[in-house]
């Protein structure tokens, strides 16, 4: 990139944040279309990709997998919860949305809420295209305020969400339904994933009675820990035990970032624990399995399967022992920012595996707008993966060449700069921490990340992306969306 483009690009940035800030480019615009189709989402909490959670999913294999299509190369921007979810709503990457973290005062549902992110976001043009919209489940960390609990963003037709106690154990919880606050006793037949597929399946019979289309959001908790099984699940898959990747307890950690280096290897105690939460992992995402199967037999039923997008997928993943990191995420490792990403619908094609197009949930503002014919607000940073998902792809040297990768933590004394952010190419993971260390890892030749290849790398290389990333920490709209896909320092 030459100077002159690079400076017309910063102020390109610059511009869009300011009208953005004005609320300038916050509306969508509601093309003319025929027939919009029923969008269903479905986001899992914590569900991994690379740990083989998914093979226990036998209706998922079934109905959606084998029914649909899968994007290989599908991440997260930010492995955790809040961030991912708000990047979901709003096509944005992290730092344009501004909710950083899982907590206030810098993330968590308060920050949404405070900052008046809820007031431009998919359910909201989606609703302003006819669409009957609805969440049941989880929606961000620490909603609702103590003080409002039957509050209900703005773009729900429907709302069913936790208000009190602690859905994540599955049992014994009260709901915010429409306004009106009901308690579920701790009792089997009100496991939270089975009152989400009844809400579910009523939604989808009360769509077929009139020509409105829906979009429904299903945002489970499995299987996030406590990882909570249904009762009639809970001594399932008894021998079960973590897959021991080649990362795991990583006998060399000594090239990873200086806090990682001093990680002790695994204790058998920790390892056996582990094991028993992948268990349970895999019992608490039976229901959910089974919800789907109940989801595609109400649309077939009702005759609107064949005009409905079945999106599955995570709000990010999850590591068990890889690089002697007990379970979890937040780290920027293939098992953190890997997840599923499976849609069956209209023109998709069954049984496909598209891998070659970096992809992820800064996208699915854009495609799900795309397919209910709505151009959302210029303030997006993703794209429309309809094409990709049609069997008509671009030619890949016209798509993202780049992910961006963001995490930030609470109480970093940097703040708001990235814990550590980098950047996701077919063949390199780049990533920098703010205290100055880099890793490099080629994803083709060492797929588990063993060896960071940074120090040995041609610093030419790492300069380059280097520049690369501190151009697309800054990016904003279409600003992303083309330096995702050229760039060329200014020299």
């Amino acid at each position: 990139m030459n100077s002159l483009r690079f400076k017309v690009l910063s102020i390109l940035m610059l511009v869009s944040l300011i009208a953005t800030s004005c609320g300038a480019e916050s509306k969508a615009v509601v093309l003319p279309m025929e027939n919009r189709p029923n969008i269903l989402f479905i986001l899992t909490d914590d569900l991994d990709s690379r740990l083989g959670t998914m093979d226990y999913m036998q209706n998922v294999q079934n109905l959606l997998v084998a029914r649909g299509t899968s994007i290989a190369d599908y991440f997260v921007t930010s492995p955790v919860c809040c961030p991912s979810r708000t990047t979901t709503l709003k096509g944005q990457y992290t730092h344009n949305h501004g909710v950083y973290h899982n907590d206030s005062p810098n993330g968590g549902f308060v920050k949404f809420n405070e900052s008046k992110g809820e007031n431009s976001t998919l359910p909201v043009w989606l609703q302003a295209a006819g669409y009957r919209t609805a969440l049941i489940g989880k929606y961000l960390n620490n909603y609702p305020n103590s003080n409002e609990r039957e509050y209900v963003p703005p773009g729900w037709s429907e709302w069913y969400s936790p208000a009190r106690k602690n859905a994540y154990d599955g049992y014994d919880y009260v709901l915010n339904e429409n306004g009106v606050l009901v308690a579920y006793s701790p009792h089997e037949v009100n496991y939270f994933t089975d009152v989400m597929s009844r809400k579910a399946v009523d939604f989808i019979q009360r769509a077929d009675k009139d020509d409105t289309p829906f979009f429904l959001y299903l945002s489970t908790f499995a299987p996030h820990e406590p990882s909570t099984p249904a009762y009639r699940h809970l001594n399932l898959f008894p021998d079960l035990t973590v897959p021991q990747t080649p990362s795991f307890n990583e006998a060399d950690v000594s090239d990873k970032a200086p806090d990682m280096s001093r990680n002790p290897l695994l204790t058998q105690a920790q390892i056996d624990n582990m094991d028993e939460l992948y268990r349970n992992r895999i019992r608490s995402l039976q229901a959910v399995d089974e919800m789907v199967a109940e989801l595609v037999k109400t649309l077939e039923e009702t005759g609107q399967l064949e005009n409905t997008y079945i999106i599955f997928t995570s709000d990010n993943g999850f590591h068990m022992g890889q690089h002697r990191l007990y379970a979890g995420k937040e780290f920027l490792f293939e098992e953190d920012i890997s997840v599923p990403f499976i849609v069956r619908g209209p023109g998709i094609a069954e049984g496909e595996s598209v891998s070659g197009y970096l992809s992820g949930n800064v996208d699915l503002a854009s495609t799900f707008s795309a397919w209910a014919g709505v151009e959302p607000p210029a303030f997006v940073d993703g794209r429309s993966l309809t094409n990709i998902l049609a069997g008509n792809p671009i030619p890949y040297e016209n798509w993202r060449q780049v992910f961006l990768l963001e995490e930030y933590r609470a109480g970093d004394e940097n703040f708001p700069v990235p814990t550590y952010s980098g950047l996701r190419t077919e063949q390199y993971l780049y990533v920098e921490y703010s205290m100055g260390f880099v890793e490099l890892y080629d994803i083709q030749k060492d797929p588990y990340q063993l060896e960071n290849i940074a120090p040995s790398a041609d610093p030419a290389l790492l300069k380059y992306y280097s520049d690369w990333l501190e151009a697309l920490n800054k990016c904003s709209g279409s600003t992303c969306r083309e330096l995702e896909t050229e760039f060329q320092p200014d020299s």
